[in-house]
């Protein structure tokens, strides 16, 4: 699965700090986080993790992130 989230997450220092979190969780295959995003979107791809798993690995480094919906109905009415 590949999950998408809203974080706090704004730049290098920050990935550094989640980076051994991320990175430490066995159930992460890959993840990316745009700083050119407004939202600060991480992505990660995950074959055996939950979205509330990836959002408490996050915490866990001390930030936030909220899951992004995805599909026409979230795009048409985002904002």
């Amino acid at each position: 699965m590949k999950y998408q989230f809203k974080t706090n997450i704004k730049c290098g220092g920050c990935i550094a700090k989640v980076t051994p979190f991320l990175d430490g969780e066995s159930g992460i295959q890959s993840w990316n986080v745009d700083l050119e995003s407004d939202d600060r979107v991480l992505s990660v791809e995950s074959e055996s993790l939950s979205e509330k798993e990836v959002v408490a690995v996050v915490i866990a480094a001390g930030y936030e992130a909220a899951p992004m919906k995805s599909g026409l109905f979230s795009k048409l009415f985002s904002r």
